[in-house]
Parts: structure tokens; C-alpha cells; sequence
């Protein structure tokens, strides 16, 4: 079965050698990871070594340089070998769009020349996948420690690559004592070896086994003040212009990038399968056929929506925002519609671990439930259409 054509993107240096990262390091570890719930080290070491860790990361720092539409090619291909990865990957990447818009040149020129992982540490037990309400909070630091410090507590639900990144891009209520409104929060650069931070249990989860996406604490985390990423209280505006377009986009990349495995897996079962009784391949059979065909043109159309989505971004155009938002949530839902129906296609055989579907499909059902989650998404698109703000007013 033919496969669609490759993500449009320009033809750089990156390309090659991601291929060869991707053969030699990440997908022959893919099944072992999703087996021992390992963290992908050395596929991320690889990565970093290819110069990918720094794809985003601006030229005068060393970096890449290159665009969003650059790194969602890198995390759907990733992605398609193993999704543990991707996810570590687009985390950093996002976590990254904060560093170089805010963060200090040091760090930059680390991640540029892969030697430092980064990663988002939004989510909070007190607010779930409400990322944009922290319960954590920052203040003064203690009297009897250094000057200009600041002291961070909280309890992070879902920290990406958590005990194994260098640093997280932290997210606090304002300091202490200023005025709070709607989705008032601050960031913080924190580094992973800082004292009170604690990984609170391995990560066992059903997919993205190796992506090391575990609760953190923190309990007087004290950071010099200088930690801060943009202005108090300015987190959300910071993270709506950054990170945010990169964790929303990349995240319908590496759904694109497990449903092409996906589409591509059922392919090759049911050209090899067949029907002694009748003497037939599974591809001779109209039902097969066009189930399959339903899987083809649901990532298709997936993959035109993120292609609309990037290049609204990249022309500035009136829609941007809203694509933004849209594109998640789509890619999320399309990704667990073609896990299911492949998975119904390939019956008995797909249940094995063998084919390897069983594996796709639970990495599949990662993406509705990873904050912002699907209803929330949702949620924002509504309000956006019906011209109301994103977040209502402190006590409306």
C-alpha cells in the first residue's frame, strides 16, 4: 500500500541525519522502551549529538535556526517509530520557544549544541489539565539564604522526561502579594538537580511508556531571581505566544506521525493475509478495502489540516490562533478513530504485540488526555468563535 507523500517541508541538512538517528538509535529500541517503561536515553542522546535537540534553537547561539514546520517534520517522523521519544522531543521543543524568547544565553548555546533536555512542568494536582490556574506559588526567598531568591512550591501532575531533563520551564501563581487575575502566572527556568525537587514515582502508564511523564514535586525550590522567564505574571501570554503553538502543533504531528504507522501496518497485514477458503488476499475483499480506505483518508485529512495550520502561522494570517487551537484536539480524536478502526481491520492479529498495532494503539490514546486536553480545546475554540474571552473574569 503506497504511502502519502512526505511532510512539505524544505530540504536541509537535518533530514539525513535524522534518518540515520532514527535507524541506528530510535527505532530499534522502540519496542524494548514500550515494554520497560525506560527512558529513551541514548535515542535522545543521539538526537542531541544530530544537532536536533537544537533544532530551534537561533543560529547565533549555534542553534538550527530552522521553523516550527521543521520540527513537526522531526517529531511525526520520530514519532512514527516510537512515540516515547517524539514525546520527550516535543516537550523540549516546546519548553525551548520559552528559553529562546526568555531564557538566559548559557542555557541557550547548551540546547544548541545538545547538551541540555528541557521540558514543560505546567500541569498541578490542585488544577489538573487546567495549566493555565497553578496552585503552586513563588515568593521571597528565605531570609537566611542569598539575596535576590526566590522560593517555589508545588505538586506538578504530569512532568514530561521528569528526573531526566536538565531543566523544566516552571509555572507559579505571581509572587506573593501581587494582584492575581484570570490566568495570572509566572515562569521559572529551574534547573532538575535543585534541592526540593522530588520525581514522585516511575512512570507506568498505558502508552508513551518511556516518555518519564511523572508527577514532581517541589517544596522551597529556591531559584535565583533572575530564574524568572518574561515578566511576573505574564506566563500566560508568554506561553500563548510560545510554547503553546509548539506543544499544540507538535502534538498533532506525532498523532500524525502514529497514524501513518498505523495506516501503514494495516497495509502490509492485510496484503500478506489471506483467505485459503477462497483463495484471496484480505486486499481483494470490498469490506477490507474500504476500511481501510476510511484509515488513509483520515490521516490525510489530518495531515491537511496541519499543513493549513503551519502555514497560517508562518503568514501571520487572521486565523492562526484559532487554527492553533483547533489542530490538537482534531489530530488527538482522528489518531484514536484510526488506532480503533486498525485495530478492528487486523483483528486477532493486531491484539498480539507482535504486528505491533497494539503498541500504536495505546501510544494513540496519550494525545486527548495530555493537557490541554481535547475538551478543553473544545472549550477555547467555542469561545473563540463566539467572540468571548478565553478565561472568565476572577469571581464571574
Amino acid at each position: 500500500m503506497g504511502m502519502a507523500p512526505e511532510f512539505p517541508v524544505t530540504a536541509t541538512g537535518y533530514e539525513s541525519v535524522l534518518s540515520a538517528v532514527i535507524e541506528r538509535s530510535v527505532g530499534p529500541q522502540a519496542v524494548e522502551i514500550d515494554r520497560t517503561g525506560a527512558f529513551p536515553r541514548e535515542a535522545v542522546q543521539a538526537l542531541g549529538e544530530a544537532g536536533l535537540l537544537g533544532l530551534l534553537s537561533a543560529r547565533n547561539v549555534g542553534g538550527g535556526g530552522e521553523s516550527l514546520e521543521a520540527a513537526a517534520h522531526v517529531i511525526e517522523t520520530v514519532g512514527n517509530r516510537c512515540a516515547s521519544t517524539a514525546t520527550v522531543m516535543l516537550m523540549h521543543y516546546a519548553a525551548v520557544a520559552v528559553i529562546e524568547a526568555h531564557g538566559p544565553q548559557d542555557v541557550r548555546r547548551l540546547i544548541a549544541r545538545g547538551d541540555h533536555l528541557s521540558s514543560l512542568a505546567f500541569s498541578e494536582v490542585g488544577s489538573g489539565s487546567h495549566f493555565w490556574a497553578p496552585i503552586g506559588t513563588a515568593k521571597a526567598g528565605p531570609e537566611d539564604g542569598p539575596e535576590d531568591t526566590v522560593q517555589l512550591d508545588a505538586r506538578k501532575s504530569w512532568v514530561t522526561s521528569a528526573g531526566h531533563a536538565d531543566s523544566y520551564v516552571w509555572s507559579s501563581q505571581p509572587l506573593a502579594g501581587q494582584e492575581k487575575a484570570a490566568s495570572a502566572m509566572t515562569l521559572w527556568l529551574v534547573p532538575s538537580k535543585a534541592a526540593g525537587l522530588r520525581v514522585a514515582a516511575k512512570f507506568d502508564g498505558v502508552g508513551l511508556r518511556g516518555s518519564a511523564s511523572s508527577p514532581v514535586s517541589g517544596v522551597n525550590v529556591v531559584v535565583p531571581a533572575d530564574a524568572r522567564l518574561g515578566d511576573d505574571g505574564a506566563g500566560w501570554d508568554i506561553a500563548m505566544a510560545t510554547a503553546l503553538p509548539t506543544l499544540l502543533v507538535l502534538n498533532a504531528a506525532l498523532s500524525l506521525g502514529i497514524m501513518e504507522a498505523l495506516v501503514a501496518e494495516a497495509g502490509a497485514h492485510l496484503a500478506r493475509s489471506r483467505l485459503q477458503h477462497l483463495d484471496q488476499a484480505l486486499t481483494e475483499q470490498p469490506i477490507s478495502r474500504a476500511a481501510f480506505a476510511r484509515l488513509r483518508i483520515r490521516t490525510d485529512s489530518v495531515r491537511a489540516f496541519l499543513r493549513d495550520t503551519l502555514e497560517a502561522l508562518a503568514t501571520g494570517r487572521d486565523d492562526a490562533a484559532l487554527r492553533v487551537l483547533e489542530v490538537k484536539a482534531i489530530a488527538a480524536e482522528a489518531a484514536s478513530e484510526v488506532a480503533d478502526g486498525a485495530m478492528q481491520l487486523c483483528g486477532g492479529a493486531a491484539f498480539r504485540k507482535e504486528l505491533g498495532i497494539e503498541r500504536l494503539f495505546r501510544d494513540a490514546l496519550a494525545a486527548r488526555v495530555i493537557a490541554p486536553t481535547t475538551e478543553a480545546l473544545h472549550d477555547f475554540v467555542g469561545r473563540t468563535c463566539l467572540g468571548l474571552p478565553l478565561f472568565d473574569a476572577p469571581g464571574a
